[in-house]
C-alpha cells in the first residue's frame, strides 16, 4: 500500500497550486462572517453546538458572561498545542480568526435582532453556516482553535477524517448541555452538531482538494 500511496502523494504535491495572499484573505473574511452569523443564529435561539464554541455558549448561559470573551479564553490553551504541532504561522492565523469571529458575533448581535426566530431553523441553519465557515478556513491553512486543531492534527497524523473526530468530541459537549439547558434543546443541539460535522466529514478529506 505504501508503495502506491507515496508516489501518488508526491504526484499530488507536485501539481498543488497554493492560494495567493489575496485568496487567503478573502477566504478568512468569508469564514469569519459566515461562522459568526451561524453562531449568532444558534445563540439567538438559546441552543448550543459542539466544540469550544459550544463550551463557550454553555458557560455564557450558566454565568451570564459574554460569549465573545469566553470564546477567545476557552481557545487559548489549544493554541499551545497548535504552536508546538503546527507552527507559528498556523497558530497566529487561527488566533486572529478566533478573535475576529468573536468580534463579528458581537456585531451580528448589535445589527441583526432575531427575536422570535424559529428554534429548529436557528439550530439547523446556524450549524450549517458554522460548518461551511470551518470548511473554508480549513482550506486556507487555519482553524478556529479548540477541537478544530485536534481534529486537523489527527487527520494529518492518523488519516482520520476531521469531521468524524470533531463529531465525537462534540457529542461530549452536547451531553454537558444537559446540565444547563432543557433536554429538548439538547436534542436539537445534537441534530445541529450532526449537520455541522457531516459537512466536514463529507467535504474535508485528505487528498481531495489540491489548493
Amino acid at each position: 500500500m505504501s508503495v502506491v500511496s507515496e508516489p501518488l502523494t508526491d504526484s499530488l504535491e507536485s501539481i498543488r497550486v497554493p492560494h495567493t495572499l489575496l485568496e487567503d484573505a478573502l477566504g478568512y473574511a468569508t469564514s469569519i462572517v459566515v461562522t459568526s452569523l451561524g453562531l449568532h443564529l444558534i445563540q439567538s435561539v438559546g441552543s448550543v453546538t459542539g466544540g469550544t464554541a459550544g463550551l463557550s455558549l454553555l458557560v455564557s448561559y450558566w454565568t451570564g458572561l459574554s460569549f465573545e470573551v469566553l470564546f477567545v479564553l476557552v481557545n487559548l490553551p489549544f493554541f499551545g498545542l497548535a504552536l508546538s504541532k503546527k507552527g507559528i504561522g498556523f497558530t497566529l492565523r487561527s488566533l486572529g480568526c478566533v478573535i475576529a469571529v468573536s468580534l463579528m458575533t458581537r456585531v451580528h448581535a448589535d445589527l441583526l435582532q432575531l427575536d422570535g426566530l424559529d428554534t429548529v431553523y436557528g439550530v439547523v441553519a446556524g450549524n450549517l453556516l458554522v460548518g461551511l465557515g470551518l470548511l473554508v478556513i480549513f482550506r486556507h491553512g487555519a482553524s478556529l482553535g479548540g477541537f478544530n486543531v485536534l481534529a486537523l492534527l489527527l487527520q494529518e497524523r492518523l488519516n482520520l477524517r476531521a469531521g468524524y473526530v470533531q463529531m465525537g468530541l462534540d457529542i461530549s459537549v452536547i451531553l454537558l448541555a444537559l446540565f444547563v439547558v432543557s433536554p429538548v434543546t439538547v436534542l436539537l443541539s445534537a441534530v445541529g452538531a450532526v449537520v455541522l460535522n457531516i459537512i466536514l466529514a463529507f467535504n474535508h478529506r485528505p487528498g481531495r482538494y489540491l489548493a
